[in-house]
């Protein structure tokens, strides 16, 4: 295309660019893009509350509104110059924060209808000292939109001040592309969680899905159980972990940062990161329709990221890695480190990962509710106990995660599976020896939940 040709669209930018007329001796037809700026009122914790009301419709709730252009004024746009201004930093959000999630949000809509009219053949600059916002451009301060990911993001509400809407538009687009999708799972570092991958396996092959099933294993996941996860319907694939640089030696998150190679299974054009500590108790197909990344809340205002709706990209896991010695995780771990990195995600319902944590109930009720999709196991994990109660109820600290009618869940799952798949969830005579020691201390502080006096009759038990 001739530069004298081509109308620019300029974002944000200085005066003396936009007065700016020509290239060499070609005419430039520059525009400038004009929108309201967002009131400085705006905090991003009005963005990304720490709760917000799931009861109601998922547009009911409230978040504040980003002022846009008048799109129909730029219909003919052949590129978009933008410069984003800096924000205070991870640590130190400003309304400069905000302002920058605007102007990226503002190039993102301004491209999705331009390309639709341009068949694809818009581009935007980003200019200045700071760059675009990742979580929707990635690094590329020269970017042609992949308009089949972009247009899903444009979509979503702004933060996670509201719940990712039930159903995304339809994208003409994907008729000529069938996406591939898949649920992904990760066992690294020891076998602790091969009984808890077989029974994910199951309980998702259990909820009719249509998506592939990849495990990522290393090297300390042996043969005969390499065999064994296959069966209960694992794609298995070899990976190198990845050590957590802020976790604590000896710790259960020192190698959690193994994680983040699904980002690099690029033949997949979308994937749900589920832990190995959940079952699925419905189909949660439907959900890959949103974008990266989508995630429930936790118990502050960041995500929890046991489940997480995610897109592969050799780009994204590189910066990734080049950011994991210089990003400080909040908890030692890939969770801590994700919410550092993704600070603009999309909030999905709880009942997409229920965490089986009751620390607002203190007595009554503990069951899980009916509408739950996928439920997480928090403190001790059901294959670590006997069958015949929660032994979390027998540790003061764990008590929160306290569950009979949760923990009958997983264990309904465990029947249904084949003898061999069960073997792998046989409890192990020092797993029972920490069971048999919290008993104990229940016994002797004489819990009054009363469990400690439950008669064991799980046949799994070396005392029986």
């Amino acid at each position: 295309m001739d530069i004298e040709r081509m109308k620019i669209g300029l974002i944000h930018t200085t005066n003396q660019l936009r007065e700016r007329t020509t290239y060499g001796d070609q005419e430039l037809n520059m525009v400038d893009v004009r929108f309201e700026k967002i009131s400085e009122k705006v905090k991003w914790s009005d963005l990304f509350p720490q709760w917000i009301d799931e009861s109601l419709p998922w547009d009911s709730t409230d978040c504040p509104k980003i002022p846009m252009p008048n799109f129909d004024e730029y219909k003919d746009l052949d590129l978009v110059v933008a410069n984003v201004p800096c924000g205070g930093g991870k640590h130190n959000k400003t309304f400069e924060d905000v302002l920058r999630l605007q102007v990226n949000l503002v190039v993102a809509n301004l491209l999705v209808r331009s390309v639709r009219r341009k068949n694809g053949e818009v581009f935007v600059v980003f200019i200045g000292s700071c760059g675009p916002l990742w979580e929707l451009f990635e690094k590329y301060w020269i970017y042609k939109p992949d308009l089949r990911r972009l247009q899903q993001k444009v979509l979503m509400p702004i933060g996670s001040c509201q719940l990712a809407p039930p159903y995304l538009k339809p994208d003409v687009s994907r008729a000529s592309h069938k996406p591939k999708e898949a649920y992904v799972s990760v066992i690294h570092s020891s076998e602790d969680y091969v009984c808890g991958a077989i029974t994910l396996a199951q309980s998702i092959i259990k909820s009719n899905t249509t998506k592939d099933l990849i495990l990522l294993v290393d090297d300390f996941v042996s043969k005969k159980s390499l065999e064994d996860l296959k069966s209960a319907g694992w794609k298995i694939k070899h990976i190198q972990r990845i050590h957590s640089p802020y976790a604590q030696k000896g710790t259960y998150n020192e190698w959690n940062y193994s994680k983040l190679r699904i980002w690099q299974l690029v033949e997949y054009d979308k994937l749900i990161f589920i832990d190995s500590d959940f079952i699925i108790l419905r189909n949660t197909d439907e959900f890959f329709a949103y974008p990266q990344l989508s995630a429930s809340g936790n118990s502050r205002h960041v995500f929890n990221s046991g489940f997480m709706l995610i897109e592969p990209s050799t780009c994204m896991f590189e910066t990734l890695m080049k950011q994991r010695h210089r990003v400080v995780s909040y908890n030692g771990g890939d969770q801590g480190f994700l919410n550092e990195m993704f600070m603009w995600w999309h909030r999905l319902p709880t009942k997409l990962n229920f965490l089986k944590d009751f620390i607002a109930i203190l007595d009554g009720n503990r069951d899980i509710p009916a509408d739950a999709y996928a439920l997480h196991y928090l403190g001790l994990k059901p294959w670590m106990c006997y069958r015949d109660y929660d032994c979390n109820w027998d540790v003061l600290e764990n008590q929160r995660f306290g569950s009979d009618s949760g923990h009958g869940l997983w264990w309904q799952i465990y029947d249904e599976m084949p003898a061999e798949l069960r073997r792998h969830c046989e409890l192990s005579p020092q797993m029972e020896a920490n069971v048999r020691m919290y008993r104990e201390m229940a016994r002797n502080g004489t819990y009054p939940d009363g469990h400690w006096k439950i008669k064991i009759t799980d046949s799994r038990s070396h005392f029986n």
